[in-house]
């Protein structure tokens, strides 16, 4: 385990264990960041079921997440919400190193563009 450089609020920490719990397992939420969209880059969420030693695994509110080492660079320092706004609900990052959003939220820009992990998958 590594120190914090992502958290998440304890709404967002709920949400995963409650899933986790429902699909049995996983060792914990793996975050990324990855090439596509109209503004350049994209979150992937999904269940983590296993780490290696190019991750970092940081643990948060008794959740592990699990970053990839391209993304990590862009996902310091972020904080990771879950909210419902009508009959919609899901993650919301706040993350310091975002230059800008596309229209419909979708993608981002960052404001590192010379280091982006190019050609992650």
């Amino acid at each position: 385990m590594t120190e914090a450089r992502i958290s998440l609020t304890d709404r967002a920490a709920e949400h995963v264990k409650r899933y986790l719990a429902r699909e049995n397992g996983g060792m914990g939420m793996r975050i990324a960041v990855k090439p596509t969209g109209c503004s350049g880059y994209q979150y992937v969420v999904s269940v983590a079921e296993d780490s290696s030693d190019k991750d970092t695994v940081i643990q948060t509110h008794g959740v592990n997440i699990i970053i990839d080492s391209l993304s990590m660079a862009f996902l310091k320092g972020t904080e990771l919400d879950y909210v419902r706004e009508g009959l919609n609900e899901g993650f919301r990052f706040k993350n310091p190193n975002v230059q800008g959003t596309c229209g419909c939220g979708e993608s981002f820009s960052l404001k590192t563009e010379a280091e982006a992990p190019v050609g992650q998958d």
